[in-house]
């Protein structure tokens, strides 16, 4: 595909070069294809002395990019052997630590749903631009999988216990929580995207943002730390649960029912995933734990059937196995070093 059929569409326009997702109909999902012209696209403007900065928006009115292509995934890990998905993984891993690493500036309009892979692509950029219409979120845990392209990097290192809450329940999240959460940097009016766009491709980036940026509306996570970190601090999703039903704050509350429809299996590997990314000292060793995770998960039924009943069939009601968080016992599989098939990224040097 040419033109403006392109899954992404790439221009260049003064100092500034542009990447536009443009999957709209599947509210601009990442696909293998897409992740390489990414790359591609950075490849080339890495080495053009012309690009300063790099825009990064999503084609249509309802967001930046709603995740993974998790329906390919489903049907690999479904019907075939699960190389396509580890090797799309593979590549927007590697995508995601490049993101971070990148030696101009790199501009992220979180404008609308970002959620999952589009957080990958977004929130490791150097300037991310959140708006009144943003909805982000790492909402793996309802379709038995775990938050991967870096977001149990990025969620570990939220305040308190903020993105303990984010990643065991997938809630969203709208622009000020998004700042609070470290996952965005300003915040600007949907209705100034276009003169900001417009201003990167003449100025600077701190310089464009200096015109557009506003302070946030007020968000709901800060007058919320009070619980959640309380109850997130337990050591198991079990105490978890107990300490928000104990709590007696409706919010709470509900966060524990949101808990009991999510996989349990997801759950537990979730919690051990954060916790030991705080241990970690890189993104890029955070993504190859990830990476051993998410390729484990290809072989648990979990995230088969959390698509189906998500994605495909749409009948909101998974059947998990197991089917209680006291039947799964082994959580360290999921961990298993892979050998050969390993990422390897916390391997390599890299600056920053």
């Amino acid at each position: 595909m040419t033109g403006a059929d392109a899954p992404v569409l790439v221009h260049t326009l003064g100092r500034a070069a542009h990447l536009t997702l443009n999957r709209p109909r599947a509210l601009n999902a990442l696909n293998h294809t897409m992740v390489r012209l990414i790359d591609e696209a950075l490849t080339a403007w890495e080495r053009d002395p012309t690009v300063r900065t790099v825009v990064v928006t999503g084609a249509g009115e309802r967001g930046l990019c709603a995740g993974g292509d998790i329906r390919a995934v489903h049907d690999d890990a479904r019907d075939g052997d699960g190389t396509a998905a580890a090797e799309f993984w593979r590549d927007e891993y590697r995508l995601n630590a490049r993101i971070a690493r990148y030696p101009k500036a790199y501009v992220a309009v979180m404008d609308g749903i970002v959620m999952g892979g589009g957080v990958g692509i977004s929130a490791h950029g150097s300037v991310r631009v959140v708006t009144e219409r943003s909805r982000i979120a790492m909402p793996e845990t309802g379709i038995g999988f775990v938050p991967d392209v870096g977001g149990t990097y990025l969620l570990s290192r939220a305040p308190g216990e903020l993105g303990t809450h984010l990643a065991l329940t997938g809630a969203q999240i709208g622009a000020a929580d998004a700042l609070l959460c470290g996952l965005a940097d300003q915040y600007v009016p949907a209705a100034a995207l276009p003169d900001l766009v417009a201003d990167l491709d003449a100025l600077d980036a701190e310089e464009a943002l200096a015109r557009h940026a506003r302070p946030a509306p007020q968000g709901e996570l800060a007058v919320q730390r009070e619980w959640i970190d309380a109850c997130y601090a337990a050591d198991t999703v079990e105490e978890i649960i107990a300490r928000l039903r104990e709590h007696g704050s409706p919010e709470a509350k509900s966060a524990a029912d949101t808990l009991l429809t999510r996989s349990p299996t997801a759950l537990k590997v979730t919690l051990a995933a954060l916790r030991r990314a705080r241990g970690l000292g890189s993104l890029e060793e955070v993504l190859d734990q990830e990476y051993r995770v998410s390729c484990a998960a290809l072989s648990m039924p979990d995230l088969v059937e959390g698509v189906r009943a998500q994605i495909i069939d749409k009948d909101r009601s998974p059947r998990w196995s197991p089917a209680t968080l006291a039947e799964v016992t082994d959580v360290e599989r999921f961990f298993a070093p892979l050998g050969e098939r390993e990422l390897g990224l916390g391997d390599a040097p890299h600056s920053g």
